[in-house]
């Protein structure tokens, strides 16, 4: 009996090797939702519990400096719906400066709208060329493939290299693929804003926008919009003056906090 014990109990430990070992090799992998927690209006929202523990070793911001009243403005590009340029006028008349995150076809198919982001001083920045989960993507070379097949877009038709910037598609990420964009230089941005704006067809009305950007704001905010938005850009200014109005100062990812 003491034998058969002994043997059962040296099999349990072995058994929970082989169980342990593929999870601990795997969980790195595991693919999450970029999400945050709202708290009461005008205080920083919360990072989700699965990703706080390794977003900053990882390169990766969600906040900026939420110590002072500042904002961060970035515009998601999957593709264009007649807006961007409209947008970039706003931005043009309030002196503002945003980060617009563009995919490989954004760049071939709107290059003289990239152009004008370029030279009015707007940093253009990576979402990879196919749109991916990068989460799913476990071999390292298709997963460099994702940015630099961007990169060389963008320097083909600027002549300058990529601000190293990346937002991953959909929010979708593990902290294999933040340690792997790090590798290649980058920095992730996720945000501390966003709402439901990207449905073409099922537009929010333009007070009910209005009223969720105003009350998702705080110090260090990164806000995320869709450029196909026609609520956006028809409220952009508005939005612009009310924040200056409260004493926020805009700033761009270029001045996000090193430490």
């Amino acid at each position: 009996m003491k034998s058969f014990k002994k043997i059962l109990s040296l099999s349990l430990i072995i058994l929970n090797i082989f169980i342990s070992v593929p999870f601990a090799l795997t969980n790195d992998n595991l693919e999450l939702n970029w999400y945050f927690v709202k708290r009461e209006q005008g205080k920083t929202p919360e990072a989700p519990k699965e990703s706080i523990s390794f977003l900053k070793d990882c390169d990766g911001f969600y906040v900026g400096d939420t110590n002072s009243k500042v904002v961060y403005l970035t515009f998601d590009q999957g593709y264009e719906n007649g807006n961007t340029n409209i947008i970039l006028d706003t931005l043009k008349e309030e002196d503002i400066k945003a980060a617009f995150f563009v995919v490989k076809p954004y760049i071939k198919q709107e290059g003289e709208i990239v152009k004008r982001m370029v030279d009015e001083g707007h940093l253009v920045c990576n979402h990879s060329s196919h749109h991916p989960s990068m989460a799913s993507i476990r071999d390292k070379d298709k997963f460099k493939l994702e940015f630099t097949e961007v990169e060389e877009e963008f320097k083909n038709l600027t002549g300058k290299d990529m601000p190293k910037y990346f937002r991953p598609p959909m929010g979708k990420y593990s902290k294999f693929s933040l340690n792997e964009t790090k590798n290649l230089g980058y920095k992730t941005i996720f945000w501390s804003f966003a709402y439901k704006d990207w449905l073409r067809d099922d537009q929010p009305s333009e007070s009910y926008a209005t009223e969720k950007i105003l009350n998702g704001v705080h110090p260090g905010a990164i806000i995320l919009l869709h450029s196909v938005s026609s609520t956006n850009t028809k409220i952009l200014k508005n939005i612009i003056k009310e924040l200056k109005n409260q004493g926020y100062e805009f700033k761009t990812l270029d001045e996000l906090p090193t430490a």
